[in-house]
């Protein structure tokens, strides 16, 4: 089942020609693949995170930019590095006040490629410790992701 949708995936990202049609593909997917309650998809905007779209039980972000070294998409990108946080108000990385109004409790971000050109971040509305198969699932659509946006930058 998760090879099929993320081939389903993959085919959608083969026509994508924008990073805007990469992060819609990858929004209408990454929920249902992975089990959260949230999804978003961030692109680094010259020092600032945006968060281009998002779904999720409530709104988050989506539209809006935070400087990069607040958010832990910043610190994702930067470091090129994932991170899992089972519980946000035990992580000095989390803007507390920023989370404090949302949702979310937990969360998973990982950057997308090598280049670390995004970032995806699934999170929780309860305190949670994501699986080996979310985990792997996050990964798998920060691959095929990073697969396209390099070739749209003409990068691949």
């Amino acid at each position: 089942m998760l090879q099929a949708k993320l081939a389903a995936l993959d085919a959608k990202l083969a026509e994508a020609a924008t990073v805007e049609d990469v992060a819609a593909a990858v929004i209408a997917v990454g929920r249902g693949l992975i089990g959260s309650d949230g999804i978003t998809f961030v692109t680094n905007d010259n020092g600032f995170c945006h968060y281009m779209d998002e779904d999720g039980i409530s709104p988050l972000w989506k539209g809006q930019l935070f400087p990069a070294e607040i958010c832990i998409s910043g610190w994702v990108m930067s470091h090129r590095q994932a991170t899992v946080i089972p519980n946000i108000f035990l992580d000095p990385r989390i803007p507390q006040d920023v989370y404090r109004r949302t949702f979310v409790k937990s969360m998973q971000m990982v950057p997308v490629g090598d280049r670390a050109l995004a970032a995806i971040g699934a999170y929780w509305a309860e305190y949670h410790d994501p699986t080996d198969t979310e985990s792997m699932a996050l990964h798998a659509l920060a691959r095929s992701a990073a697969v396209a946006l390099e070739r749209i930058a003409g990068l691949g």
